[in-house]
């Protein structure tokens, strides 16, 4: 995501310096991968990458929550020039590196 990230940036600041001056300081892709995820899904993924069982309770679900929700990164391919490369598990097993690192989050 990172990676998307940077390509965000160089593709504002490429537009900032474009003769039409058409700058609009914003822009809005998708840098997922375009497949959505249940909350089980992840659960399963951080318990395969962490080694360790997870804890969850199955509950109905609540007023408002929507039965699915993803967006299409074909934007970000389009105007960046950048897709998304790695699936959930990898995902979940930077995170979980990244904490494991830093149990204590950003604090010292």
């Amino acid at each position: 995501m990172a990676l998307g990230q940077l390509k965000a940036l160089e593709a504002l600041e490429a537009s900032r310096h474009a003769q039409d001056n058409q700058y609009s300081g914003c822009l809005t892709v998708n840098l997922g991968t375009g497949r959505g995820y249940s909350v089980l899904d992840v659960v399963r993924a951080y318990e395969q990458v962490s080694g360790q069982p997870i804890t969850y309770q199955i509950a109905p679900r609540r007023p408002g929550d929507v039965a699915a929700c993803y967006a299409d990164p074909k934007r970000a391919l389009e105007t960046l020039g950048w897709q998304a490369k790695l699936g959930l598990e990898e995902m979940c097993a930077s995170s979980w590196r990244w904490q494991s690192i830093n149990p204590r989050g950003y604090q010292a």
